[in-house]
């Protein structure tokens, strides 16, 4: 019999393996900048963000949507990519060698989002005063869901907080949902995710195949700056974004790629903190606890109760606002967003193992929906088979059933 291991514990990041010492010497010396930037961030970031990033994100957006065509595509239209299913593949294989060489049975991590900062209690409350065309699926009447909600790093790895790159995700779900669902392995629930950047990583599937063969390697960088199928512009707009965060409950989350709002309507979601406090992150130049993240959660969870705002963004540009390419921000200009529910997470405490185990038995995917929220876009149409395949490398690699959540667990 396998002995669990504790693959939650921080370890640096693995060397680069490209095969060509050079290039390994590149992106290893380039991770350490990063980590050594991020030391110094929260002191200049404050006043770059109030001062430039908008401008440049303006300015980035413009040149990428320069080089896009326009396809003519109506509001919500999608458009299927060539060879779809076998850029599907290939991510799918990527992660699944990375996550056998990364983790050992009985301690497998998820491929991607994979540092658990904390699982929590959460209610999801849909406002009352909603216009009509907002009014769709979930948000059709005034309810409270109740929610457990996960907060995590970036992934593939499990590193200390300051040596991730900058980046958090939320992944929600919603519990006691009626209808039909999208994937029959869960009949009651409703998945979201958010990412702390407003775009994604990657424009479509098969830049993140791309990605993928150089996460295998441990050298994303070469990604972004490959000099066959260079990706300078969605660097840039990523950058504008991961920073030394100082906690999950003080980053706005974005969906990043759309889905429908009812029959016809496209949107995408963001998650907004109500509050504007600022945990001061410990320590800094110098080494900050390895679970900081973690520890600011529980001290703030400990004293008050925690709120985000929920906000849709309607598509009204089809090109502009684009289905299939989710490295292009959506402008509020064209589509401001609209608060449309709170999700509230109450004063608990949640870092006992067993909670902390229990979000290792749940599989979130967005087809855990009902078809009035279907994802949208190409790379959601991947995210379908790729999470369902990779929570089920996960779940048999560690023994364990997938598990439908209730909301009725309780932990010692």
């Amino acid at each position: 019999m396998t002995t669990p291991v504790n693959s939650n514990v921080s370890r640096p990041q693995p060397k680069a393996n490209t095969g060509s010492p050079f290039l390994n010497l590149v992106s290893n010396t380039l991770t350490k900048l990063v980590h050594l930037e991020s030391r110094f961030d929260p002191f200049i970031r404050p006043a770059f963000d109030a001062l430039l990033r908008d401008r440049i994100a303006n300015i980035v957006t413009a040149l990428i949507n320069r080089n896009r065509p326009d396809e003519g595509l109506k509001i919500a239209e999608e458009k299927p990519l060539p060879d779809e299913e076998a850029y599907i593949d290939s991510i799918i294989a990527s992660f699944q060698a990375q996550m056998r060489d990364l983790w050992k049975p009985g301690g497998f991590q998820r491929g991607g989002n994979t540092k658990t900062h904390g699982i929590v209690r959460g209610e999801f409350t849909v406002h009352d005063s909603l216009p009509a065309n907002l009014r769709h699926g979930i948000y059709a009447e005034p309810r409270t869901y109740r929610a457990w909600v996960r907060f995590s790093g970036p992934g593939p790895y499990i590193t200390p907080d300051i040596e991730d790159v900058g980046f958090m995700s939320i992944s929600i779900k919603l519990m006691g949902v009626p209808g039909l669902k999208l994937m029959e392995e869960e009949k009651f629930t409703q998945d979201m995710f958010g990412v702390s950047p407003p775009t994604f990583v990657t424009p479509d599937t098969p830049s993140n195949a791309q990605l993928q063969v150089e996460s295998l390697k441990n050298a994303q960088i070469f990604y972004f700056l490959n000099r066959h199928r260079h990706h300078v512009l969605d660097l840039i707009m990523q950058g504008l974004w991961i920073k030394t965060q100082s906690s999950p409950f003080e980053a706005p989350y974005f969906s990043c790629v759309p889905y429908l709002l009812g029959e016809g309507q496209a949107m995408q979601y963001s998650i907004w903190p109500k509050s504007t406090k600022r945990t001061p992150i410990p320590r800094l130049p110098l080494r900050p606890p390895d679970d900081y993240l973690r520890d600011a959660m529980v001290a703030m969870l400990a004293k008050e109760d925690v709120e985000f705002d929920v906000r849709l963004q309607l598509q009204t540009d089809a090109h502009l606002m684009p289905i299939e390419n989710n490295a292009v921000l959506w402008p509020e200009k064209l589509s401001p967003r609209i608060s449309a529910a709170t999700l509230r997470i109450p004063q608990q405490k949640f870092n006992s193992p067993a909670q902390m185990d229990f979000a290792k038995q749940l599989s979130y995917n967005p087809w855990h929906c009902i078809p009035e929220h279907r994802p949208l876009g190409n790379q959601s149409r991947a995210r379908r088979r790729m999470y369902a395949e990779l929570s089920k490398l996960r779940h048999t690699m560690n023994s364990v059933p997938l598990y439908e959540p209730t909301g009725d667990e309780t932990f010692e």
